[in-house]
């Protein structure tokens, strides 16, 4: 096999991870011409499943992010790509990760983890 399997599934998950530092920065979903552009242009692109059409990420704030890693799973059904992730922040919440919101096991109660990179309403001015 020489990459992932777009005959299983239109959309792949892809998991983005900080090359660097390992941290999860964010899940979004490739078709095939999403994981083409990537690997022509060293750049993520996505497919944005609710705009429905192809989302450069960054292409909006700035942020993008650079390639630096491409790998899949076992089933040949999920990506994993290490990027430097330009800006410092992959949320378009402003976040580094989009998974900033930490739950207690044991409460439920939900904590914000890390500090706003950028003011998102600077940024997406719509």
């Amino acid at each position: 096999m020489n990459g992932p399997d777009f005959q299983k599934a239109e959309l792949i998950p892809v998991i983005a991870q900080d090359a660097e530092s390992g941290v999860v920065l964010m899940l979004a979903y490739m078709n095939q011409e999403a994981y083409s552009e990537t690997l022509k242009t060293g750049r993520v692109c996505y497919y944005s499943r609710s705009r429905k059409k192809l989302w450069r990420k960054g292409e909006e704030s700035g942020n993008v992010q650079e390639l630096k890693g491409i790998y899949f799973d076992c089933d040949a059904d999920t990506l994993l790509v290490k990027v430097n992730q330009i800006g410092g922040a992959a949320c378009h919440e402003g976040y580094q990760s989009c998974f900033f919101r930490r739950i207690d096991p044991a409460t439920g109660d939900v904590a914000v983890e890390g500090e706003r990179v950028f003011d998102p309403a600077a940024v997406y001015k719509k």
